[in-house]
């Protein structure tokens, strides 16, 4: 039976998977969702004999219902290969006490990596299936690893082209270097004078833009998004939640059936969602641990039931979750209002407008699924310092964001508990540095990573070494106004 895919903003008819991979954002500016989540089928004591690419596809059969058994596996077999440097793609390593899902054996040593290897699999097999024969134009705005995990895993795709916005100065030197070094003729990378908030902002009008939409079709283009606002980019998320479930089956670490705790460091949301929707698929999960930053606007709402952008945006250490807008959270007040799309629309309206919305008590009941928890930049470099004193382990800024959030909340609950790591520590090597004590002026990014390798006895990623002597290909920057006017003059449209 297939799943089809409705919008969070209107009652329009639904459409199928690939048709939601395509076209990225609902025509009404809404988020795709889908009309049910699926139960998994398989049973849960049968999940500790799955490899990931096994798992994968018990997942995403599931809600990709018009791809066939082959296409399907054509997609995950290209995605989940050699590129990864550990053979079970997302090691579970356990550390004093808790178990840290490691997403970041990819390309680009990020978790990003796990949706954004498959993605341009799922999307052009979906140009194919509905007969498109414009070039596919991937716009994305990043607060820092889903840019160049969606310039890796599209470049050179043919088909298709991929223009990247990023905050020029709000993003981690090597962040920037990965992405302003990525070959790929098909390939651009636009920093902007703002914040993410903004970069993801000029998207999402340019999205809603009928006029462009008219001149890139007569032109031969149509956008599509690598953001996690795309259906394509949340479904294989969900994938490593489950996974972890079978490891720790595997492992003896719990018995079929055990619920345990999950800790995602979330800006976007997009995270923390894939284990919302695991839960409901069936995965025995309790609490769902929604770890912040200081820019802890997701903290407040669920402490609180009003969202409110208006607010100093702070610039942390750990970059990738300096966010004020979470795209993500459409998908859930959509689901706690009840799936009534003129209430989030309503709502999203509302914070479009005036930067806030409150939700009401009924909608705030439906929340108890999640927890909110934060750290600051000092309890961060803590977190990080305090794990290699204890462990040896050597965390990013976001996951010791996720771990401060662990021993504070969810480690009280005596219930095992998966973090989501979600980056190497070799992305953010100043910030772990100082966190430890190491750092030094004057000393490069890059230099610091040869420290940290002494320091934590595991080897430089490639993603690392790569770009030490690598050509700056993409040195374009531009007002957040100018981004349109960037985007005609790389499509070479009017300007």
């Amino acid at each position: 039976m297939e799943l089809r895919y409705k919008s969070t903003r209107s009652d329009a008819a639904p459409i199928s998977a690939s048709q939601a991979i395509l076209k990225g954002l609902a025509d009404d500016g809404g988020l795709f969702v889908p009309e049910t989540i699926p139960a998994l089928d398989v049973e849960l004591g049968a999940l500790s004999k799955l490899t990931y690419k096994e798992t994968a596809y018990e997942v995403m059969k599931l809600f990709l219902t018009d791809f066939t058994r082959e296409e399907l596996m054509s997609c995950i077999d290209g995605a989940y290969d050699g590129t990864f440097d550990a053979e079970e793609i997302v090691p579970l390593v356990k550390k004093d006490g808790a178990y840290y899902m490691e997403l970041f054996h990819g390309r680009t040593i990020a978790f990003k990596d796990m949706a954004l290897s498959i993605l341009p699999y799922l999307m052009t097999t979906a140009a194919r299936k509905n007969g498109v024969t414009n070039e596919i134009v991937i716009l994305t705005a990043t607060s820092g690893d889903t840019g160049k995990a969606a310039l890796a895993g599209f470049a050179d795709v043919p088909g298709t082209s991929i223009i990247v916005f990023y905050p020029k100065n709000g993003v981690s030197p090597i962040q920037e270097k990965q992405m302003v070094t990525q070959k790929g003729k098909n390939t651009h990378v636009v920093g902007i004078k703002g914040n993410f908030d903004d970069a993801q902002t000029g998207v999402k009008a340019m999205f809603h833009s009928q006029a462009l939409a008219g001149e890139m079709n007569q032109a031969g283009y149509q956008f599509s998004s690598a953001n996690s606002i795309n259906i394509g980019r949340l479904v294989p998320q969900i994938v490593y939640y489950v996974y972890a479930y079978g490891c720790l089956l595997r492992q003896g670490e719990i018995s079929c059936g055990e619920k345990i705790n999950v800790v995602v460091p979330t800006g976007n949301f997009g995270n923390i969602l894939a284990a919302f929707y695991a839960k409901n698929m069936g995965l025995p999960i309790e609490t769902l641990y929604c770890a912040s930053n200081e820019n802890k606007v997701l903290f407040d709402f669920f402490q609180t039931g009003t969202y409110d952008r208006k607010r100093e945006f702070i610039l942390t250490s750990s970059p990738s979750m300096d966010i004020l807008i979470s795209s993500n959270l459409e998908r859930l007040i959509y689901r706690i209002a009840g799936e009534d799309a003129g209430k989030t629309r309503e709502l999203m309206e509302a914070l479009a407008a005036g930067g806030e919305y409150r939700i009401t008590d009924e909608m705030r009941a439906r929340l108890n699924d999640f927890c909110g928890g934060f750290a600051t930049e000092e309890e961060t470099r803590a977190a990080i310092r305090n794990m290699y004193e204890r462990a040896g382990y050597v965390m990013d800024t976001h996951t010791a964001v996720a771990s401060h959030v662990y021993y504070d909340q969810a480690q009280k609950t005596g219930r095992k508990t998966v973090i989501a790591s979600t980056a190497s520590p070799y992305k953010f090597t100043r910030s772990v540095m100082n966190a430890l004590g190491e750092d030094e002026d004057g000393v490069s990014d890059l230099e610091l990573a040869d420290r940290l390798e002494k320091l934590s006895g595991v080897g430089i990623p490639n993603a690392i070494e790569e770009i030490r002597t690598a050509e700056v290909l993409h040195d374009t920057v531009c007002d957040r106004t100018e981004m349109e006017k960037t985007v005609r003059e790389i499509l070479g449209l009017p300007v």
